[in-house]
């Protein structure tokens, strides 16, 4: 397994990133981020190159395009012993992305509110984030993804001690994957599942 070089953490939960983030520009990771998690690690001294700069394409229609692009998702996706896949990025110009730190919009938070409406829990579906946290747990073979910041310390401490995390560590990591984004997909579907459509004011 080659070292980790490039990390993308975009987060909604920011608990412990200073720590991490340090910990990963000490072992001269590069750093690739959005919005307010940028701002947090800059705001502590941590360089981060703007997912936008890294594609080239700014995030759009209210934020809803950010990370989703060929850019990221192939610098997830690509298989690292593949030749063609290392071909293929070569001649598009892909980077890998070896971390993808990321938890999701508060769905549950949002529509914990009486007075939730429908547009505003519809604002409250992550597309990015699932997206993200699939493709790298789909490729846990060479990416480390990482849902909760309990997790950051081992993942600290391989990369110190090996240049990268195990592979045992990773597959865990995807598996708490997918059960957060079941878990995650069932509350919306159990939300959206109430919404009465005859008397709702959305359909009026």
């Amino acid at each position: 397994m080659k070292k980790a070089e490039r990390a993308l953490i975009s987060l909604t939960d920011k608990s412990g990133i200073e720590g991490f983030a340090r910990e990963l520009e000490s072992l001269g990771i590069e750093i690739l981020s959005t919005g307010g998690t940028a701002k947090k690690m800059r705001d502590n001294g941590i360089k981060v190159k703007d997912v936008s700069e890294f594609t080239g394409f700014p995030e759009m229609l209210d934020g809803r395009v950010k990370t989703l692009h060929p850019k990221v998702h192939g610098g997830i996706l690509a298989q690292k012993t593949n030749p063609d896949h290392l071909r293929q990025m070569q001649e598009h110009g892909l980077q890998a992305i070896d971390i993808v730190a990321v938890n999701l919009y508060a769905f549950d938070k949002a529509t914990a509110d009486p007075n939730c409406t429908l547009a505003n829990a519809i604002e409250n579906i992550d597309i990015g984030g699932p997206t993200m946290l699939r493709a790298a747990a789909k490729n846990f073979q060479d990416v480390t993804v990482i849902v909760d910041p309990a997790d950051y310390p081992v993942v600290i401490a391989e990369i110190k001690e090996h240049g990268n995390t195990s592979l045992k560590t990773r597959f865990r990591l995807c598996a708490k994957v997918f059960a957060l984004t079941s878990k995650y997909d069932t509350a919306i579907s159990a939300w959206l599942d109430k919404v009465d459509v005859d008397k709702n004011p959305h359909f009026a």
